[in-house]
């Protein structure tokens, strides 16, 4: 694995060109680089003269991190000054550094004071246990507050309360899986078929790494009918920004699913039926194809190397970005407030609308697999079409880059 260049998670400028889940939202809007030129004068030069635009700009792009020669030319006694401040600056942040692991040490011991409000939570979750009658009381005036100003419609249907569903019901069912459905990018990777594994969903922990700076999230499922892990977990290490001091992503570890063959949610088989051109004979054809799934979330991505410019490189970078920021929504957000997105309330605290994302991002998420398999189609002509989903899962989303 190459140099891994890590992704700042604190919302500061500084020099470190890696974006941040904090300051670089999951759907951006293009930018405009250094070098372009005002829109005015764009306009005007590629209306009147198209190759002197293309020419400026490209010599301006090519001056970009380019010394200009300024601070060479001052007096030796002014540029001493100036290397006094570079070491101030460097004191600077190495107090930076400090700052930021404490912070982070923080952000640990209140985790340990948390922690037995998630414990009960799940116990209520679980069925283990049932509110108290203040804890009851208590959330009752929050609902009812929160029913004169709701911005946002949770989805969730009441049952009556007397009936055989209501004795049978245990604990919450299906919260977590409500939860990240309404969570509009999370629910962009949860398909129809996932759902299913899903519901099994016990338990989302946040649990911060003892021995480095990190963290895992894991997830714990009762025993189903897709795969035997019991925890499905991804580890996160951060690194120290050498610029600022902020704690970055550095990697990241996923679990390896022991799925089921019946079951198993990562792939699809496609099957068709195909016609010898000479001979005039048929056969039926079934072939295993990636499919497109929330648990994808899981998978190692190796970072590509630093000098592969290539189109697959630039996509798996952005998967691993991708990553980055999905594993700091369920840090920050998921895990600490999962009955405000089981209800919908944090649809309207967090400002988000489903309406304004475009469905297409996400797809970046997902590989891109090439599923033609021309050597076997060059003799056989297809006779009947593959079924209607297996195909869809056959055609994964061109990814785009960012």
């Amino acid at each position: 694995m190459s140099e891994n260049k890590g992704v700042n998670i604190k919302n500061e400028k500084q020099a470190d060109p890696a974006p941040t889940p904090q300051n670089t939202p999951i759907f951006t809007a293009p930018l405009a680089t250094a070098a372009a030129v005002s829109s005015e004068t764009a306009d005007a030069l590629a209306t009147q003269n198209p190759a002197l635009l293309s020419m400026l700009q490209g010599r301006l792009g090519s001056l970009i991190g380019a010394p200009s020669g300024y601070i060479e030319s001052l007096p030796k006694a002014v540029r001493e000054r100036v290397d006094g401040l570079r070491c101030l600056q460097q004191q600077h942040t190495d107090i930076d550094k400090k700052l930021h692991l404490e912070i982070f040490e923080l952000e640990k011991k209140y985790s340990e004071l948390y922690a037995p409000l998630y414990a009960r939570r799940t116990e209520i979750v679980q069925g283990a246990a049932e509110p108290t009658d203040a804890e009851k009381a208590e959330g009752a005036k929050i609902a009812e507050a929160e029913k004169e100003d709701a911005e946002v419609e949770s989805g969730i249907t009441e049952v009556p309360e007397d009936g055989e569903d209501a004795e049978e019901a245990t604990g919450i069912p299906e919260f977590w899986l409500t939860a990240l459905r309404n969570h509009p990018q999370l629910a962009e990777l949860i398909t129809d078929r996932d759902e299913g594994a899903i519901k099994f969903l016990r338990d989302i922990r946040l649990v911060y790494l003892s021995d480095k700076p990190g963290f895992k999230l894991e997830f714990e499922f009762a025993e189903n009918p897709y795969f035997s892990n019991s925890v499905l977990s991804k580890t996160y290490v951060y690194e120290q920004s050498d610029v600022a001091g902020d704690l970055e992503f550095g990697s990241a570890q996923g679990t390896e699913i022991d799925w089921k063959p019946e079951n198993d949610l990562s792939v699809t088989v496609e099957t068709k039926k195909q016609r010898h051109k000479t001979s005039n004979r048929t056969r039926v054809v079934k072939k295993t194809v990636p499919a497109e799934t929330f648990f994808s979330f899981f998978a190692t991505v190796e970072e590509p190397d630093s000098d592969d410019d290539s189109e697959l490189a630039d996509e798996t970078r952005d998967r691993i970005e991708l990553d980055y920021e999905l594993a700091e929504e369920f840090k920050e957000k998921i895990v600490p407030c999962a009955v405000d997105w089981f209800t919908g309330k944090a649809l309207a605290y967090e400002g988000l609308d489903e309406e304004e994302y475009d469905d297409e991002f996400m797809d970046d998420y997902y590989d891109d697999e090439d599923d033609d398999d021309e050597d076997d189609d060059e003799d056989d002509d297809d006779v009947d079409d593959m079924s209607r989903s297996a195909k869809d899962a056959a055609e994964p989303p061109q990814c785009k880059n960012q």
